[in-house]
């Protein structure tokens, strides 16, 4: 919640995991706006020209914060070298895939979490002690996934969590559009 800044990096190579990939640099995107997390929206573009220069532009899509960077290249891959990425890339292909879903969905669950927990403390005043208790119930299932590291359970307690959570989110929007709409009319 409220980052100004995003640091991105730039990765080169086959693998479906950031850590199995050669770094070849990193950048700060400055000034966005101060929003909750997972707001922000950034659309990364890669440009190549014809002297091997990689231009990497990062854009936040709310606001139109740009930063950009050129990247020279400082070393080539031989051809044992890119043909072995291209072997690693192929031998670990269904590892990789697996790792990156577990992280994911980690990420995901991490998120749910937080924002669950934000809901309950700033809304806690139209649900019952009963909903909130049940609430707290399915986030600790949910950690509890998360600290296990199996994909499907956090997926699964996920799941739980926002079909539980649904029926309050629609109540308060409810009472939110009420609110807002109350003394107003619309006009035909």
């Amino acid at each position: 919640d409220g980052q100004v800044n995003m640091k991105i990096s730039v990765f080169q190579g086959e693998r479906d995991l950031v850590s199995e990939n050669r770094k070849l640099a990193e950048f700060d995107l400055k000034g966005i706006p101060a929003m909750p997390a997972g707001l922000p929206k950034v659309d990364i573009n890669f440009m190549l020209n014809a002297d091997g220069i990689l231009t990497v532009q990062a854009i936040e899509l709310r606001s139109g914060v740009k930063q950009e960077i050129d990247i020279t290249p400082s070393y080539g891959l031989t051809d044992d070298t890119v043909e072995k990425m291209l072997i690693d890339s192929i031998t670990h292909a269904k590892s990789d895939v697996e790792q990156r879903m577990l992280i994911e969905a980690r990420s995901e669950g991490e998120q749910l979490v937080y924002t669950a927990e934000r809901f309950i403390a700033k809304h806690s005043e139209f649900l019952t002690a009963i909903e909130i208790e049940e609430t707290g119930i399915y986030i600790e299932a949910l950690k509890v996934a998360l600290t296990a590291s199996v994909k499907d359970e956090i997926l699964k307690k996920a799941d739980e969590l926002n079909e539980f959570t649904r029926p309050f989110a629609e109540r308060v929007m409810d009472v939110a559009v009420s609110s807002a709409m109350k003394g107003k009319s619309i006009d035909k």
